[in-house]
């Protein structure tokens, strides 16, 4: 039986819900200009947003675009301020009913996941299994269909009003990400087909949970249909083990295909089962079944930032307190591998004193 969403849209502009929303979308970001400018008129702004969400008058606002290099280039779309409340506003209505139909092992944007999670069953399962099958989606955010989305959505959404609210969330990321998606026609389709809205913005909460809800379905196959018992996945990247080589081959046709009836694609080139003692690339690691190691394209990308982050200390453009953020977090990542010679290498170099004194021997 499919649960439903038992909130109404009316619960969304609700007034602990909104501002439960707001602390939600400020978290670890009041420093920023357009949270800080958002907090100094907080009521007022809350207010507002109540009052457009409560007479169906709200419309999202432009998105700011940008590139990020590291590891790969990716269009990073930033909704304003505003917008990222109403997310977290409605993610918290509806998010509930979705979350009870997940499957245990899908680990992205989830409370209790994580990627280090994910990681511990990846090495689990290949300390147990022969074989593994490494899979990810071409352009899957900028492919991600709007028609096929919706209706998946409103399986589990009654209320019309919520509907439309998700209507016009998706519509303002329609086209965001065009120039990202290389134009692909499936069985059945015309000229027209172009036109499909598609696309969610990389770096919505919204665009995050409804990557999770395009693909759950898909989760359900391979765990239900295909009989796949050691299936995981992050985003949209994701790992099938077996102890039978042919078996993973069979699969991989029936992926495609299924993946296919959601126009997208899978990388096929990459898609070769291989056996888990070669390290299968995953998540920034490569895993095998007795250790870890850090990608090492990630170690050069962290070498090049701190270099950066030393030589904007050094200018004063930053504090020390963003420099040490910065090493704790990475350290804090990369000691779930064998990173131990990888970290002293890395750091040993670096002398922190007062600003004038920091240097790299």
């Amino acid at each position: 039986m499919v649960t439903r969403v038992t909130g109404v849209y009316a619960d969304i502009y609700q007034w602990d819900n909104l501002y439960a929303a707001y602390r939600a979308a400020a978290a670890g970001k009041r420093g920023q200009p357009a949270a800080a400018a958002f907090e100094y008129r907080l009521e007022d702004n809350l207010v507002t947003l109540q009052d457009e969400l409560a007479a169906g008058d709200y419309r999202p606002g432009p998105y700011h675009s940008f590139y990020i290099h590291e590891p790969k280039r990716r269009l990073i779309s930033a909704a304003p301020f505003r917008d990222r409340v109403v997310h977290h506003a409605l993610c918290q209505v509806i998010q509930p009913a979705f979350e009870a139909s997940f499957i245990e092992h899908s680990y992205a944007n989830r409370i209790g996941k994580g990627t280090h999670r994910a990681l511990d069953v990846c090495q689990g399962w290949a300390r147990r299994y022969r074989y593994v099958l490494t899979c990810d989606v071409v352009q899957f955010f900028p492919a991600i269909d709007h028609s096929l989305l919706r209706r998946i959505l409103n399986r589990r959404i009654p209320d019309g009003a919520i509907r439309r609210l998700i209507a016009h969330i998706l519509a303002s990321g329609a086209g965001v990400l065009a120039e990202e998606y290389e134009m692909v026609y499936y069985p059945g389709d015309d000229l027209f087909a172009v036109y499909r809205p598609r696309g969610l913005p990389i770096g919505n909460l919204t665009s995050q949970f409804w990557a999770n809800c395009y693909l759950n379905e898909f989760d359900h196959f391979v765990t239900r249909e295909l009989g796949c018992r050691a299936y995981l996945r992050y985003m949209d990247d994701f790992l099938l083990f077996a102890d039978d080589k042919a078996q993973l081959w069979r699969w991989r046709s029936a992926l495609i295909a299924r993946l296919a009836g959601l126009r997208l694609q899978l990388h096929e080139a990459q898609a070769q089962p291989r056996p888990v003692t070669e390290g299968l690339p995953f998540l920034g690691f490569v895993v095998y079944p007795t250790h870890r190691r850090l990608k090492r394209r990630k170690g050069i990308v962290y070498r090049r930032r701190l270099a950066g982050l030393l030589a904007a200390y050094r200018r004063g453009e930053i504090e020390r307190s963003a420099l040490e953020s910065s090493l704790r977090g990475w350290i804090n990542h990369v000691r779930f591998g064998d990173t131990w010679g990888l970290r002293r290498a890395m750091l040993a170099p670096v002398r922190l004193g007062p600003r004038d004194a920091v240097c790299e021997t």
